[in-house]
């Protein structure tokens, strides 16, 4: 059983209505995690809090705050077996995902720390005589960042990172689903020494997140929010950015395409595939939900593709190490289910799985999937993949971009020409040519474009959605005016 409490000013607090909320684990229905349920005082205390640390921590120069984020990566990593079991009962993943995810983790927290020095400005020529003009970039003040649970640690870490090296201080609202192993970022942050308030973390029950959220959001103090999670919940929260003026960065969901073109490696495609489909079930905002192929090659990609999928271990990730563990929780196995079954009705043909015991799903490959079915537009955020056949790469192009979404794709050609130019057809923000769509480096400029969001996190990108650009003069001479 994991306790969890609030971080709020450097001191792990309970909520002051003394509520509280428990997860279960997904496979055993066991309680895992009890965890103080914040209400709109306790987020208000953590946003100021974090106002308070502001002036110190936005002082500290450069190597200071790289020596300090530096420190909180060898912490992090040092923690990974403790961060890998908080994920593995918390959500169901695989010891492997966990592992994972503290290693990209620990990445986010030195690029962020090398980052540091590299908040720049430029000097711009002016047309005044005399005239010294800056842009100078500058901390906003007290970040907002909402994590999920599908990647915990990576997406924790991310949405706070950058904001820090910036030097901004952080109010971190964890999900629901997996608030031990954020209440730990937490903690290692607090380790690291960054001081009292510069990192807070606050939970809350599901039923109180509305409300916890706009008291962050509304809070003179909060200058900018971050959040990374579903398209339905992220257009909530840009109505409500909206209403309080706060910039907000949109990290959603996503149906990512994988096309197939007549002269592709094909097993080189088939890797890609089963990787970007099937790591963490499926759950994971870039995976290969879509495979277009042209028509020449399907027949081959289908059965190698179907071959590969029905021998990935499978099974509970407390019994062992397995490829694919459990999902989520049981909505999870509906929602997939139910799409399978609407396309299979509608002349899809299932080539491998099917099959559940409670959340552990096998991989499961659908062949024969239009753009007229559900399957094909609806995210299903779960293990299964489907394939969509067509006469020539325009039509791939077409159909990859038939979505709402807009966030990863892939082609794979052998033509890197011609790879290059399909890819910048795509509408999506990011795009590999030869490689799986699931993809993610500490410094790229990451994020999508449509129902996938707006904005990016990673490198300068980064540096720019968590500073302000201000324009400061410096008048050298006598400076005339007409009157």
């Amino acid at each position: 059983m994991n306790d969890v409490q609030l971080l709020i000013g450097g001191h792990a607090v309970a909520a002051r209505s003394g509520a509280l909320f428990e997860r279960r684990n997904p496979v055993s229905g066991a309680v895992v995690t009890r965890c103080a349920a914040a209400g709109a005082a306790d987020a208000i205390a953590a946003v100021d809090a974090a106002a308070a640390a502001f002036p110190a921590w936005s002082a500290l120069g450069p190597g200071a705050r790289r020596a300090k984020l530096s420190k909180a990566a060898d912490l992090l990593e040092a923690r990974a077996a403790d961060f890998a079991t908080l994920v593995r009962d918390e959500t169901g993943a695989t010891a492997g995902w966990g592992h994972f995810n503290v290693h990209l983790a620990a990445s986010m927290l030195r690029e962020a720390a090398a980052m540091t020095s590299q908040i720049g400005g430029e000097v711009i020529p002016s047309d005044v005589p005399g005239n010294l003009a800056m842009a100078y970039r500058q901390p906003v003040g007290v970040v907002l960042g909402i994590a999920p649970w599908n990647a915990p640690i990576i997406l924790g870490v991310r949405a706070l990172a950058m904001p820090l090296a910036c030097g901004n201080t952080v109010v971190l609202k964890s999900s629901e689903v997996c608030p031990a192993t954020h209440a730990l970022i937490g903690s290692v942050l607090q380790a690291a020494g960054l001081g009292d308030g510069v990192v807070n973390v606050i939970s809350t029950d599901l039923k109180d997140a509305q409300a916890v959220t706009e008291a962050i959001i509304g809070h003179p103090a909060v200058k900018r929010v971050n959040f990374t999670g579903s398209s339905r919940v992220g257009k909530i929260l840009a109505l409500l950015a909206a209403k309080y003026l706060k910039p907000i960065l949109l990290e959603l969901g996503g149906k990512a395409p994988l096309l197939v073109l007549a002269d592709a490696d094909i097993d080189a495609a088939v890797d890609a595939t089963v990787f970007g489909a099937f790591a963490n079930s499926g759950q994971i905002c870039m995976s290969t939900e879509r495979v277009i192929v042209e028509r020449a090659v399907a027949d081959e990609f289908a059965a190698k593709l179907a071959k590969r999928v029905a021998a990935l271990p499978t099974g509970n990730p407390q019994e062992g190490e397995f490829v694919l563990g459990s999902v989520v929780g049981l909505p999870t196995v509906e929602r997939v289910k139910h799409l399978v079954a609407d396309a299979v009705s509608q002349g899809a043909k299932v080539l491998c799985g099917g099959d559940s015991t409670g959340t552990i799903m096998p991989g499961i490959v659908v062949d024969h999937v239009t753009p007229s079915m559900t399957l094909f537009r609806e995210e299903s955020f779960g293990p299964q993949v489907s394939i969509t056949r067509v006469d020539s790469a325009d039509e791939a192009v077409r159909l990859a971009n038939d979505s709402e979404y807009g966030l990863s794709a892939a082609v794979f050609t052998r033509d890197l020409a011609r790879g290059i130019e399909i890819a910048r057809r795509i509408e999506s923000g990011i795009c590999h040519i030869n490689g799986p769509t699931v993809h993610d480096e500490a410094q790229m400029p990451f994020g999508g474009v449509k129902s996938s969001g707006y904005g990016r996190f990673g490198g300068k990108a980064g540096v720019d959605a968590f500073t302000e650009l201000r324009w400061i003069t410096l008048q050298t001479t006598p400076r005339h005016y007409p009157f």
